[in-house]
């Protein structure tokens, strides 16, 4: 009967309708992501002393947290697309399979995370800065959220499974949950409030992930009660070769595409500290602000690929391009409503943080600059769903390394020696992402003119 359900909302209800049903919990969901490292910035920002040295440091620490976040989610999202297929064909033996490996890989990202956070987090912040304050304030942040990575690793699984049969409404409880956690022990652990020792930069790692395994356990909870469709036990963990492909087929080009976000983060924290360490801070402040933006536009891709996914399975080519067209439709209008947000409160963004001069003026020209990028942006992470949907991994990973790498850091490389001459055109370094992500459309429109003639018009 629960099969039958599902069966009919994915398969059956209208794909405008579906689209709202499904994308509204899953871009909550992911705006509350957002939110974990933005109330950790506020938070450490306003601290008696060294706020700004904080900032910097969470900074430098923000790409390798984006590189668990990308492999965990990455990962989900194979087993989110290749389990609604699946189900779509009514194979529910091999759905459950599907779900047990993505647990076992998950146990597998974890340990490489662990290992990392007590042999590799000196060495990785030691490549970006010389400054001994902010060197140590990072390592202690970033090592606490490797070595207690399991809760966003394990969640991200759960989270993708709970989509991936329609119950997207659980994974966005199970987020909120978290966020709200996080929210409240900050304060608490940062500044050390109702007789708890005061943390610092430390309290805002352990609030971080607390909250995450919080939502760890919720969405675990979820599972077992909700997903009916899925058959659990050891049995269906133990490794397939063929189904880790077949995850990873899809769920690779979602990793690498994350991955390079951290790598372009990672590039751009190098080319702006050349120019000076005001310019890292406000960058880093920028990309935290804007991820309530692109979030939202990752959560309705989310919903996007399980639901042309799976009617890629049923064979419905009616449906398929339903879900090509409502998703960039309610992708443009969030993205449109995102710039203008942005643009008309700059200012009062750029103060949550309680910047002042130099850094608060770099953080504006930052978000008014960056966010005319926003449509473009949403479109391309559209479409790349959409590719990941119709099994085109490639032009997914494609437009990725383009909009993330190959348009970005020769230009910001370039646009920062004209910085460092003349300080008057700092701004011109903000222009590289709406140059980048326009150029990457170009190549992504190209893409799905060819994938739906050989795909989707075949159905």
């Amino acid at each position: 009967m629960e099969e039958k359900q599902t069966r009919n909302k994915i398969g059956i209800m209208p794909i405008n309708k579906l689209m709202l049903s499904m994308g509204i919990p899953m871009i909550l969901s992911m705006m509350l992501q957002a939110a974990y490292n933005i109330v950790d910035s506020a938070f450490v920002s306003n601290m008696d002393v060294n706020g700004e040295a904080a900032i910097n440091a969470l900074t430098l620490a923000f790409p390798i947290q984006m590189v668990i976040v990308a492999i965990g989610i990455g990962t989900g999202v194979g087993a989110n697309a290749l389990l609604a297929k699946s189900l779509g064909q009514n194979n529910r033996e091999k759905a459950s399979k599907v779900a047990g490996n993505a647990i076992f890989l998950a146990v597998v990202i974890y340990i490489v995370f662990l290992l990392f956070g007590f042999l590799g987090v000196k060495a990785y912040i030691s490549t970006q800065t010389s400054n001994v304050l902010i060197s140590e304030m990072a390592v202690e942040y970033l090592r606490i959220c490797c070595v207690a990575s399991f809760g966003i690793v394990f969640f991200s699984i759960f989270e993708k499974l709970l989509q991936s049969t329609g119950k997207s409404i659980f994974s966005t409880i199970a987020q909120i949950a978290g966020a709200i956690t996080n929210i409240i022990l900050d304060p608490i652990l940062i500044y050390g409030l109702l007789g708890i020792p005061k943390f610092g930069v430390k309290g805002a790692a352990y609030a971080t992930v607390i909250g995450q395994v919080v939502s760890l356990v919720v969405a675990l909870t979820f599972h077992i009660k909700y997903n009916k469709e899925i058959k659990n036990g050891l049995h269906y963990m133990k490794p397939s070769t063929g189904i880790i492909k077949e995850i990873y087929a899809i769920g690779l080009p979602a990793i690498i595409a994350q991955v390079l976000t951290s790598v372009m983060t990672y590039g751009l924290n190098i080319i702006f500290g050349t120019i000076s360490e005001n310019t890292v801070t406000a960058y880093g402040l920028y990309y935290k602000i804007q991820q309530f933006v692109l979030f939202a536009a990752f959560g309705l891709r989310d919903a996007i690929t399980p639901i042309i996914s799976f009617n890629y399975g049923m064979q419905s080519r009616t449906r398929v391009k339903d879900g090509i067209k409502y998703g960039m439709m309610y992708t443009f209008i969030i993205m449109i409503v995102g710039t203008l947000v942005l643009e008309i409160f700059a200012i009062p963004f750029s103060k949550v943080f309680g910047l002042s001069g130099e850094t608060q003026s770099l953080c504006i020209d930052a978000i008014r600059i960056i966010s005319v990028s926003f449509v473009f942006a949403g479109a391309n992470i559209a479409f790349q769903g959409i590719f990941q949907a119709l099994d085109s991994g490639v032009p997914s990973l494609v437009i990725s390394v383009l909009r993330q790498i190959i348009f970005v850091l020769p230009v910001a490389w370039g646009f920062s020696i004209v910085a460092r001459q003349c300080s008057d055109y700092t701004w011109l370094i903000w222009t590289t992402i709406p140059l980048a992500e326009v150029l990457s459309l170009i190549f992504a429109v190209f893409f799905m003119k060819n994938i739906n003639k050989k795909k989707v018009s075949m159905l």
